[in-house]
């Protein structure tokens, strides 16, 4: 027969295994809700239609649901009109435990289950394969990273797992399941089972839908925990309080990122994971085994609008820099800038001792020795441009980063904005093209306003839309340029909150040439912002530093 699957720690799973069923926890994440979202409504939540589009996409024949949510219960009712299910089974579990009277309700509710599953197979509750399924999560002793928060599909910790440089646990929702700890009472006849059954299952280690959870305490408060990621579904409240008591509760390092639970967003989702495990391993891979040659070293940035090279020479002087737009493909774009920067030096390929690629498409490029996230890099640079920096604002073309520095340059928090191209070098280039001009004329426009506008929506077809109504107005274009300018300082400012920014702060990227959005935003942060004439090469920068760190010194 088919396999049962369950989302819930707090499903029953041993009882279904009593009945001959082979059960598996339903947590992939697809590409995208293209069925799911044919059936259900656009605000359902990103887990529950990641569930469904599982059940549609064939396969799923039988599902054991929890009632832990209004999601789960539509789930539930979408997937009994569809009749495809062979097995569709919904639990009333309780989200307390106030004694007998609860194990009572719940052991009822077990019963039930029981006849229906046990009619369903064909088959009689064996105690012995019940027992037999228990298989209590064993606490790690060794030092290690834990996934916090709401659950994680498979696919994003596997992700997580390959970034981090020491072993993760999953201890998200349904992975902390913590049902049979102590000894098994075998003597009891089946009913007095499922009362104890019941007890277990509401005692375990509590999910945060349940009222009391303050037993979660144990999972942040792991003497071997050397660092968490908290990780938040879209539209799901119950875990961002959590992780805002975790934040000031722990001294751990502590990351915290959410999905939508489609792989869509899986660049974002790495570059974050993998600046956090930089942040964590500071020695940025092995030296090389050759000893240094004729010294150079380079740095590539390949970002989405434009690719960055920088040639350091073995006194850290740059006798190189190239900025040309990144074109169709991240890889060609660097081979290019790379060469174009080589010849600015005439120097040939093999001339270079190290190479360190980082940005949006560093993944892509093959020159590199060793890649490193724009976060790091970012760190790295503003640090060697000036080491009093304790604040970086990079504005991006895809996203914006706000990155915490320490006093040796190290990061030692950051925040981005990747939901959306709100507020990033992407919705400026927008901006302009809707009133009709390029980017560095946007960037000299703004400074003398008369008119104050305020820009309502964040959201770029929203502000397209303002903006073409703003210039059916004749609003003078100062005045709409500084509406757009407040609009992106306020976004900044508010990733500055999140990180705890702190003097100095510095603009780097391309975007920090655009003046009236450096004096719009040192306005709003009440403070003045330090602007390097190498601002847009940081990232090329601080990754050429990391390649001359891979070079050991020759011997002689």
């Amino acid at each position: 027969m088919n396999k049962t699957y369950y989302i819930c720690k707090y499903t029953p799973i041993e009882l279904l295994a009593a009945f001959g069923g082979e059960c598996e926890n339903l947590n992939h994440m697809p590409e995208g809700f293209e069925r799911a979202e044919q059936i259900t409504h656009p605000n359902l939540c990103g887990f529950g239609k990641a569930v469904l589009e599982q059940v549609l996409a064939g396969g799923i024949k039988e599902l054991v649901l929890v009632n832990c949510c209004d999601t789960i219960r539509s789930v539930y009712d979408i997937l009994e009109d569809t009749g495809q299910m062979d097995f569709l089974y919904m639990i009333d579990m309780l989200h307390f435990d106030e004694g007998s009277c609860s194990r009572e309700r719940v052991a009822a509710q077990l019963k039930e289950l029981a006849a229906a599953y046990g009619a369903y197979r064909g088959t009689s509750f064996d105690k012995k394969a019940f027992f037999q399924a228990f298989a209590p999560k064993k606490r790690m002793s060794e030092p290690h990273l834990a996934v916090l928060g709401a659950r994680m599909g498979e696919e994003l910790f596997r992700m997580t797992e390959r970034a981090m440089p020491l072993p993760v646990i999953n201890e998200s929702c349904v992975n902390n399941r913590s049902v049979g700890a102590g000894e098994l009472p075998r003597e009891l006849d089946f009913d007095e089972l499922m009362d104890w059954y019941a007890g277990e299952l509401l005692t375990q280690l509590p999910c945060m839908r349940m009222l009391d959870s303050t037993g979660r305490k144990q999972l942040y408060q792991d003497p071997s925990l050397r660092g968490i990621i908290y990780h938040t579904v879209k539209f799901c409240d119950f875990y961002s309080f959590e992780y805002a008591d975790i934040k000031n509760h722990t001294d751990v390092p502590l990351l915290k990122i959410e999905s939508d639970y489609t792989l869509q967003s899986s660049g974002q989702l790495l570059t974050r994971l993998e600046a956090f495990a930089e942040s964590l391993a500071p020695e940025m891979g092995e030296k090389k085994e050759n000893n240094m040659g004729k010294g150079y070293f380079a740095g590539i940035d390949s970002g989405s609008t434009s690719t960055d090279v920088v040639i350091l020479d073995r006194n850290l002087e740059i006798v190189a820099e190239v900025i040309m737009p990144t074109g169709a493909g991240a890889a060609l774009g660097a081979e290019r800038a790379l060469e174009e920067a080589l010849k600015e030096v005439s120097l040939a390929r093999e001339d270079i001792d190290a190479v360190v690629t980082t940005g949006y498409g560093r993944s892509a490029i093959e020159v590199g020795d060793r890649s490193i996230t724009e976060i790091t890099c970012h760190a790295r640079g503003a640090h060697f441009l000036d080491p009093d920096v304790r604040t970086v604002i990079d504005i991006g073309g895809q996203d914006s980063k706000v990155i915490r520095l320490g006093e040796d340059g190290s990061v030692k928090n950051f925040v981005m904005n990747d939901k959306c191209a709100a507020g990033t070098g992407r919705f400026l280039e927008m901006m302009a093209r809707t009133m009709e001009m390029s980017l560095d004329e946007l960037s000299k426009v703004g400074l003398t306003y008369k008119e104050d506008i305020t820009i309502s929506s964040m959201c770029t077809v929203f502000a397209e839309s303002e903006i073409v109504s703003l210039v059916a107005q004749n609003k003078s274009t100062d005045d709409i340029v500084h509406g757009l300018n407040k609009a992106v300082a306020a976004k900044t400012a508010s990733l500055v909150k999140r990180v705890g920014g702190e003097e100095k702060y510095m603009m780097t990227g391309g975007v920090a040439r655009n003046r009236g959005l450096v004096k719009t935003l040192e306005e709003r942060l009440g403070t003045r912002l330090v602007i390097s004439e190498k601002s847009q090469l940081c990232g090329a920068l601080g990754a050429a530093l990391f390649a001359a760190d891979m070079m050991e010194e020759s011997s002689d």
